[in-house]
């Protein structure tokens, strides 16, 4: 679902991934390692909900041109395809 709609040819995008059934949830947000390379990675370290919806407000006051897309999935899968970066 899409959380909040940003600037249609430009905006950034964070991926919010919410498992219910254990009450975890993640984010991911587009970046670009030091090589050059675009990755996600976590810009929080929580899994708290709370936590990431701070981060998510901040971030909007910051760029209001944010996009943010929720996934809802009992097994926490992020379905991003590019490389993803862990903690």
């Amino acid at each position: 679902m899409v959380l909040r709609k940003g600037d249609a040819r430009g905006g950034a995008v964070l991926v919010k991934v919410a498992n219910r059934r254990n009450g975890q949830t993640r984010l991911y947000a587009k970046a670009v390692r030091f090589d050059g390379e675009d990755v996600w990675m976590e810009p929080v370290s929580s899994a708290d909900e709370t936590d990431i919806d701070g981060y998510i407000e901040r971030s909007a006051r910051i760029d209001p041109d944010i996009w943010v897309v929720e996934i809802d999935d009992g097994e926490g899968r992020h379905f991003i395809t590019d490389k993803v970066e862990t903690r």
